[in-house]
């Protein structure tokens, strides 16, 4: 169980982020074509896990935008966006924003990805949703890098995130 903040009030979430070194949960999410985008879609490409609570939010379709931008300059990496938002919504975000460089996947159908990596937010205002986080895995699924985001309005450390393909 980790605390992070939403304005400052404190939330908690289910567990904790997977530790650097360790072998990242397996994950099965739904795309915006609903067709599941499964961990092992990525063998052998480096993978940033770009996590938030909802595209409806100014920090949570930044972190989209942002992760656009540096996708398209990364070379065998792959920049997956996670949220509960309908995989509908992702893709009117990404059509709407003129996204392209990243994978928009929805954990609607389950709670498995919330709760394998320790994000799911457990009470407060955004109960259910995601906090906001950035687990990077190297192309046999290691965690790299991890940031759970102590201010879920707050943008994740993008620099660290990049910085740890490197």
């Amino acid at each position: 169980m980790s605390k992070v903040t939403l304005k400052g009030n404190p939330v908690t979430t289910i567990g904790d982020l997977p530790l650097i070194g360790s072998k990242a949960p397996d994950f099965s999410l739904v795309g915006t074509n609903l067709a599941d985008v499964k961990n092992t879609d990525f063998g052998g490409k480096r993978v940033i896990l770009n996590i938030f609570p909802s595209l409806d939010t100014a920090t949570c379709a930044a972190s989209v935008r942002r992760f656009n931008v540096e996708a398209s300059k990364l070379q065998d990496a792959t920049v997956v966006c996670v949220s509960k938002d309908l995989p509908f919504a992702h893709g009117r975000f990404c059509t709407a924003e003129g996204i392209e460089n990243v994978i928009s996947a929805s954990e609607f159908r389950s709670n498995a990805f919330g709760k394998n990596y320790g994000v799911m937010i457990t009470d407060g205002p955004l109960q259910g949703l995601m906090a906001r986080a950035v687990v990077v895995l190297d192309k046999e699924g290691t965690v790299l890098y991890s940031q759970l985001v102590p201010e879920i309005t707050e943008e994740p450390d993008y620099e660290s995130a990049l910085n740890s393909l490197k």
